[in-house]
């Protein structure tokens, strides 16, 4: 067989493949767009079938700035703030901090009074037996939190 040949026949293949690639090409794209339309009804309840369920949030975590889980009332909001926050010191008593329903502990404070409580959380204080830093030490707290946590504190240590 010679070059000119040998060219001839591998010329003649090649076309014969890319002519076989456009006839598949074609073919595919046909038979795709008549599924286009079920496709668009699909896809919205696909979307709907894999939606999160719910989002996770971790305390001091850039991502939660100003976010506390939403709930249904003040009592409610401040145990959640009191369980991502402050637990940390109210819970175990952690510098001077009165522990969570202590009424012992916390009776020299509730005498204060609750603007004083709420000033003290939201600005920080540093006392005789102890500190308490500026919303628990998590910044990204709204003062409104804080104030329901504090309320839900003292709610529990009358």
């Amino acid at each position: 067989m010679t070059d000119r040949a040998f060219l001839k026949t591998f010329s003649g293949l090649l076309a014969a493949l890319a002519a076989l690639t456009v006839i598949i090409f074609v073919v595919a794209q046909m038979v795709s767009g008549s599924s286009k339309t079920k496709t668009a009804a699909n896809d919205s309840q696909l979307a709907e079938r894999i939606k999160p369920v719910g989002e996770l949030a971790m305390a001091g975590a850039a991502a939660v700035a100003n976010s506390v889980i939403p709930t249904a009332n003040a009592a409610d909001k401040g145990q959640a703030v009191y369980n991502q926050t402050c637990v940390a010191c109210h819970g175990a008593g952690v510098a001077g901090a009165p522990k969570f329903g202590d009424k012992a502990a916390w009776a020299e404070h509730i005498a204060k009074g609750m603007d004083t409580l709420h000033t003290h959380a939201i600005k920080g204080f540093t006392g005789k037996k102890g500190m308490m830093p500026a919303k628990g030490g998590n910044m990204s707290l709204p003062d409104a939190d804080v104030k329901a946590a504090v309320d839900y504190m003292v709610s529990h240590s009358k």
